[in-house]
């Protein structure tokens, strides 16, 4: 296959803010089936998502108020699982599908899964979810989490090439690469590194063309780009760097300088792009592709929080809006929404983080995710990158130093802004 430039949760518990008891909140769901006539559901706590802030919102509500109604309503059909994984060890065909919790554990905890369903829209005024098959569900506290959606080029042929973001989008790349010699995985942020990586790992040969001069550059610079694409080359991936794919065909993909290449399996990691279609509908605050909340994941509506993928939220420690897009923070946010549903005092104020896996290399990242310069430091075995902003430490990748990493904490915390 013709390549080119191939290269060598804290604690946030505090006082209730509701004066309620549980018993108090519960004779105002019962009561409050009486505003609804016809055939509704009883009102409650609703999470839009089964992903991990999702998930989380729902279970901390459901812990502090136990006779509530919980519901979880997800277009997704499976039960919720670990989503980082499938483009890891799942993909690799070294694990299995990681459930989060089994039908019995959402029965036992009376959270209602409500699975492969699709809302329409919501209503701020009434306080109700209405779905696309017309059923009304009344809330008291509505968390979205509605995650984020892969992003296809305007290119011939996108539609046919296979993305990697839900339990059935791995299900298909996998029974796809087991008929497959040739693979094309278009992205290389960390997604496509890890699916390449695992691709070439099942003994397809694969290619990895980016925009950019080597893998991870515009996320984490130059320097940490040389020693991923080692990394990658070590894995067996090829990489076609500053190359762009113009149209994507059953029998491979066409570059930008007309290079034909063959391919029998072409997979887009071009990205995603925040599913704030229902906040937009519905009037919410939204700047940047997200929606606007605070510290405690208060979108503009009453009763509304948004978490997650879709939140561009207040960060205590960073004394800004930021935005995250990782499993961990997305779990803690959904914390923090559900707590505050709840009556109980929580902010945000985790510095976001997350790892990558390429072969047998773990990537760690901490930081805020912006930077003006970077410094490569080498160790024996691995690397850190210190990302920083006017001589301030801001961020830090890491390859076996985990050293640097445990004591970048109290300097990212001093020097916040980036």
């Amino acid at each position: 296959m013709p390549r080119r430039d191939s290269g060598n949760p804290q604690t946030m518990l505090g006082k209730r803010r509701s004066g309620k008891s549980d018993k108090s909140l519960t004779s105002d769901v019962s009561r409050s089936a009486q505003w609804y006539p016809g055939d509704v559901a009883a009102a409650g706590f609703i999470a839009i998502g089964s992903g991990p802030a999702g998930l989380s919102a729902a279970e901390t509500f459901r812990s502090k108020h136990p006779g509530i109604p919980v519901r979880i309503l997800t277009g997704d059909p499976a039960l919720p699982y670990a989503k980082p994984p499938l483009s890891k060890g799942f993909l690799c065909d070294r694990e299995d599908k990681r459930d989060l919790h089994s039908a019995g554990w959402f029965d036992h905890h009376k959270i209602e899964l409500i699975r492969g369903i699709t809302v329409d829209r919501i209503d701020t005024d009434d306080q109700e979810v209405i779905t696309a098959g017309g059923q009304r569900y009344p809330y008291w506290h509505l968390v979205i989490a509605s995650g984020a959606t892969p992003v296809k080029p305007d290119i011939p042929g996108a539609s046919t090439a296979l993305s990697l973001r839900s339990f059935a989008d791995a299900v298909a790349l996998k029974m796809a690469a087991r008929y497959a010699e040739s693979a094309v995985v278009i992205g290389a942020g960390l997604i496509g590194c890890e699916a390449a990586a695992c691709l070439a790992a099942r003994g397809v040969e694969t290619a990895l063309v980016a925009a950019e001069a080597v893998p991870v550059q515009r996320r984490f610079g130059p320097e940490a780009g040389e020693r991923v694409l080692k990394i990658l080359s070590d894995n067996g991936v090829g990489f076609v760097g500053e190359t762009t794919v113009t149209e994507i065909r059953d029998t491979g993909v066409v570059f930008d300088d007309g290079t034909e290449v063959k391919a029998d399996l072409v997979v887009l990691a071009t990205g995603v792009r925040p599913d704030i279609r229902l906040a937009e509908s519905a009037g919410l605050e939204t700047s940047d592709g997200r929606i606007v909340v605070d510290e405690h994941m208060r979108a503009s509506a009453r009763n509304v929080y948004a978490a997650g993928d879709v939140a561009l939220a207040h960060n205590v420690t960073a004394r800004r809006r930021i935005r995250s897009e990782h499993w961990r923070d997305a779990a803690v946010q959904g914390l923090v929404a559900g707590l505050a549903a709840a009556g109980i005092d929580a902010a945000w104020d985790q510095i976001p983080g997350f790892s990558c896996t390429i072969g047998d290399s773990v990537l760690k990242y901490r930081g805020w995710g912006g930077y003006d310069t970077c410094r490569l430091v080498d160790h024996h075995g691995g690397f850190t990158v210190w990302h920083e902003a006017d001589g301030d430490v801001v961020g830090v990748l890491t390859l076996n130093t985990d050293a640097d990493l445990l004591r970048v904490d109290e300097l990212l915390r001093a020097n916040p802004v980036a």
